[in-house]
């Protein structure tokens, strides 16, 4: 390992209490259809996960792909409610086919006081670079449920960066509805693709569903599918991880209903279904009881891509009674009679939707328009990776939307706020954002969902809190509105979790209180955070003044931007007017990039812009 700094050891050491992952590439042999398969799970103290390439055949095809722990996917990371977390990631990545740099993202996790930890290349990070460690530390706090981590750095989790991640909690209002829930009812699904994240085109048609890490392709071999075990009589609570890259499935069990409890780590009031969309970065809690004939049951994960099929157990895995024999299922698919409907979700807790209870009427008002010309845009701007990580900029003098790159797609947020976004289906439109529906993420917090894509009334009495919801589609009508409450400072990433779509601009950056954030991180962002970045980034941003850009550094003259007028700023944000998009600063953006690149001949493999 190579040396680490004595601020790095010393913020490792004020660590009380660590939920840390060790995780070594051989550690767990998958089992065939006729043996269940089990998750890597990880909840020792040595703290490193590594990163690592290797060449694994989840559905009977081999390739080279980018892992967590040697392993797909990637380890369940166990933790109680309260546990601090400290996982030391190790970049062994060595197969130039693929990215060699890399972060981690914690999806759902709020990060409340540890922005810096959140793990978005480029937004509150530099990447990992080869051979380079870095430790994640941050606390849940009182978060508990089903979330996941990914690697958030160009088109990398396609390439089998992701795993589950459960925050359990020993006071769970709902234990009394189940009797078993452990590592072996976490449930992942996942998209498969035979070449490489950098040689996929359009329309990304993945070869095959994973579930659990194994699957079957068209025209491959009937390679061992996931298996999970059940004893008759028993009640289970299965944890379903979208852990997709670009897919939304469908997601049944042959003769069995669901009972939701849980949405993105929010408690619901319980909701039979016998079918669940789950677009990718969803997580859902469904209790199942087997109360079906001793045998074997088809769990079922349907791809939203058309011409899908069950034939040969594709898109399948086996729920297996105790005392049935080891055969692959007979069941039929039954007509679906109790369907998901989001609107009909709503939290146990019921916090209750803050501010005015009538559209329009919170704080800050914004409505972001998304598109397509060329790449993903939202309200004209297409999300670029910029030069130095959000977070620096803000730590090194940078406050406002003109001052703080990409231009044009962050939006700075007042502190204690009632934020209310919308956003409207768009992809019937000419130029409109197709290819959905778009699973809309915000890093940081959840929100509460006051119009669903398929319920245009708005319900501010208890609308379901998530943080990634479905935008729906103009065929629906859909145009979804959700609140949050700036309570939680740092730059945010707010994108659509289909992963070519963030890779092609689907993105902006909600800067919340700007001011607070830098004065609260720059006291706790670790030596190694900085030591991220190459020389040049650091030396430009340390030269960041609160009158405009300094980048004596890269040789760049630059007086005070100009401050676009209240009148001229985004017509789609009403009410308080806090962004000014201006193209002066996209301008700086590209001369910023420019710069970069002639400084380090190596940047071009750190800033992924990909158009």
């Amino acid at each position: 390992m190579r040396a680490i700094s004595l601020a790095f050891l010393l913020s490792l050491a004020s660590t009380l209490s660590a939920v840390s992952l060790v995780a070594k590439p051989e550690a767990h042999a998958r089992a065939g259809s006729n043996h269940p398969n089990p998750l890597n799970v990880v909840t020792a103290s040595d703290g490193e996960l590594e990163i690592v390439n290797k060449v694994i055949s989840p559905d009977g095809f081999a390739r080279s792909t980018t892992l967590a722990g040697g392993v797909f996917p990637g380890p369940l990371i166990k933790a109680q409610k309260g546990d601090n977390f400290s996982i030391n990631v190790v970049n062994k990545l060595y197969d130039p086919a693929m990215d060699l740099t890399t972060t981690i993202h914690w999806h759902g996790i709020f990060q409340n006081r540890s922005n810096w930890a959140d793990g978005v290349s480029f937004v509150t990070q530099c990447p990992i670079q080869p051979n380079q460690t870095f430790l994640y530390r941050f606390n849940a706090e009182n978060q508990t449920g089903t979330y996941w981590y990914h690697s958030h750095h160009g088109l990398q989790y396609c390439d089998g960066l992701r795993g589950p991640l459960v925050i359990y909690d020993p006071d769970d209002p709902h234990a009394h509805m189940y009797d078993v829930d452990d590592e072996t009812t976490v449930i992942t699904l996942a998209d498969w693709w035979h070449q490489v994240s950098g040689k996929l085109i359009a329309p990304f048609t993945p070869n095959a569903t994973l579930i659990n890490g194994l699957g079957r392709y068209a025209g491959g071999p009937m390679s061992p599918l996931s298996v999970f075990n059940v004893d008759h009589g028993t009640r289970y609570r299965f944890r379903i991880v979208g852990a997709s890259c670009d897919t939304w499935f469908n997601f049944t069990i042959d003769g069995h209903k669901m009972t939701i409890i849980e949405a993105d780590g929010i408690e619901t009031v319980p909701v039979e279904v016998d079918s669940l969309p789950v677009l990718a970065g969803q997580r859902y809690s469904v209790v199942v009881t087997a109360d079906r004939p001793v045998g074997n049951y088809w769990i079922r994960a349907l791809p939203h891509h058309g011409n899908q099929t069950f034939d040969h157990g594709r898109n399948s895995a086996v729920l297996r009674y105790a005392g049935a024999p080891m055969q692959e299922p007979m069941t039929k698919q039954s007509p679906f009679v109790a369907p998901f409907d989001e609107s009909h979700l709503h939290p146990l807790k019921n916090p209750g939707v803050p501010g005015v209870p009538e559209l329009g009427k919170a704080d800050v008002t914004i409505n972001l328009v998304a598109g397509f010309n060329k790449g993903f845009t939202v309200n004209g701007f297409s999300f670029k990776s910029p030069p130095a990580p959000v977070l620096l900029q803000m730590l090194s003098g940078a406050r406002h939307p003109t001052e703080l790159l990409p231009g044009g797609s962050v939006y700075e947020l007042p502190r204690n706020k009632v934020i209310e976004i919308n956003m409207p289906a768009t992809d019937l439109n000419p130029g409109g954002a197709v290819g959905g529906p778009h699973g809309i993420h915000l890093h940081g917090h959840a929100f509460h969902v006051i119009r669903t894509s398929t319920n245009s009334t708005p319900n501010f009495v208890n609308p379901v809190r998530r943080d990634t919801v479905s935008m729906g589609s103009q065929a629906q009508k859909s145009n979804i509105t959700f609140r949050f409450v700036t309570d939680n400072a740092g730059p945010w990433l707010l994108h659509c979790h289909i992963d070519f779509h963030l890779h092609n601009g689907f993105a902006v950056v909600m800067a919340e209180a700007p001011d607070t954030a830098a004065l609260q991180q720059g006291g706790v962002v670790p030596g190694g955070w900085r030591q991220l970045c190459p020389t040049a980034i650091a030396n430009a941003v340390a030269s960041f003044n609160t009158t405009g850009f300094n980048l004596t550094a890269l040789n760049i003259t630059t007086g005070r931007l100009n401050t676009t007028s209240p009148s001229s700023i985004n017509p789609s944000t009403t009410r308080l007017n806090t962004i000014s998009p201006d193209m002066t600063t996209r301008s700086l953006s590209s001369s910023l990039n420019a710069s970069f690149h002639t400084i380090s001949p190596t940047y071009n493999s750190l800033v992924r812009t990909f158009y």
